[in-house]
């Protein structure tokens, strides 16, 4: 049974949603934050980001970060940028890319159910990474940017979510990336019946955003320990989450470029792959971009070739095994480059599908020496592995498009 919790939400004024809402904070650095709210005092990135607005060079964990993210989260709700609606309400959010849509839900979920795994999981998460978004939840008192759920297709959900589509939206804008983002409040009947229909629902399972989530947890385990007296009402026992059904979400590949070939000259390197992987040169000048699973491209020396995993070199049975980032990893990256933990590792680095394949062949002529390109893991396969309660590998997923920061906030 999952349990969605409606809320009063924090949000932009409809004149100032376009320019609060920005990219996760986590999919860009530093610089490449600063840049995209220069001249946008209202981008939330003031808040996501708050390393922007203090002297250059300051530590990105400092809690002087933390304390500035706070401070312009409230500056913004008592300037009117931010207001709270005055009822606990669902809202219904809407990204088109490319001609593509998928409708969430944006409401709130148990931290219970994800204690309980109700609330699925596919990748671990890193301490520091956690403690970031720890310190960040607990003093701004606020879940700042939402999780991103999904769920196995329910007709009764989809029914009542497309007839509140009907309405006229509480925002409607498209981003400077070209993606349109549409908002509609769903009325509290339709609240109540949406609530009752998740409570059919036997699993929710975080597509992405691990690292809020379990932050988001842990923040409400420690008030729980403040507050022995709380009754399981209280804002801190739910986390802010968008909920969409499967069968919208659109994985893209997640490619790996590497810095050398372990000290093997071209020929060996070739030598060396061929024996868990059938090799073809591709005469097209394009990237090759694989067409099915258990197939990869690569670029080495300016040429593109078409790999096929060879019958043996993995248990189509496991759910592990089987994922095309594990083939890869466990048949070429590891035991002929040299990498064997791709997360630490210097020598490998990841390009989101978004970035295009001419990106891999860009970062080869720049700092790298040969690059695959994935055919993308699909829902089915996310599903299969978090319901066996395994984790995939590193870097197995890259979700489009991304959900954006500032058009929610629960406050704890």
């Amino acid at each position: 049974m999952a349990l969605v919790k409606a809320f009063e939400s924090v949000r932009p004024d409809k004149q100032y949603a376009h320019l609060v809402a920005a990219l996760p904070y986590d999919v860009m650095n530093c610089e490449e934050a600063y840049k995209m709210a220069e001249n946008n005092k209202y981008s939330f990135l003031h808040i996501d980001r708050a390393e922007i607005d203090l002297p250059q060079g300051v530590d990105l964990y400092d809690k002087k970060v933390y304390e500035k993210a706070k401070e312009n989260l409230y500056s913004m709700i008592s300037g009117g940028v931010f207001k709270k609606d005055n009822k606990p309400s669902l809202y219904i959010y809407r990204l088109i890319m490319n001609g593509r849509s998928q409708t969430g839900i944006v409401g709130c979920v148990s931290i219970d159910e994800y204690l309980n795994n109700t609330i699925k999981k596919h990748e671990y998460t890193k301490p520091d990474k956690e403690q970031d978004r720890i310190n960040h939840v607990d003093i701004c008192n606020a879940n700042t940017g939402p999780i991103f759920l999904t769920y196995k297709k329910k007709d009764s959900i989809n029914d009542i979510v497309k007839s509140c589509t009907y309405n006229e939206p509480e925002y409607d804008f498209v981003s400077s990336d070209g993606i349109r983002h549409t908002v509609w409040i769903i009325d509290s009947k339709k609240v109540a019946e949406i609530i009752e229909d998740f409570k059919e629902v036997s699993s929710l399972y975080i597509a992405d955003g691990h690292h809020r989530a379990a932050s988001a947890v842990k923040v409400g385990l420690k008030r729980r320990k403040q507050y022995p007296d709380y009754t399981g009402n209280e804002e801190f026992n739910y986390f802010l989450a968008v909920m969409f059904p499967s069968d919208e979400l659109n994985i893209l590949d997640y490619n790996r470029v590497v810095k050398d070939l372990n000290g093997f000259n071209e020929e060996e390197f070739m030598n060396q792959i061929k024996s868990n992987f059938t090799v073809f040169k591709c005469n097209d000048k394009n990237p090759y971009r694989p067409e099915e699973r258990h197939t990869f491209g690569m670029y080495l020396n300016d040429k593109w070739y078409k790999l096929i995993a060879k019958k043996g070199t993995f248990n189509e049975e496991d759910s592990i095994d089987s994922l095309d980032v594990s083939i890869l990893q466990n048949n070429l990256i590891t035991p002929v480059l040299g990498i064997t933990d791709p997360k630490s590792d210097k020598r490998i680095d990841f390009v989101g599908g978004i970035r295009g394949l001419k990106e891999l062949e860009r970062r080869v002529h720049k700092d790298m020496k040969v690059a695959f390109s994935m055919y993308p893991t699909s829902m089915e396969e996310i599903i299969r592995v978090a319901d066996e309660g395994k984790v995939m590998p590193a870097k197995s997923t890259w979700f489009e498009p991304k959900l954006r920061s500032g058009l929610f906030i629960h406050l704890l």
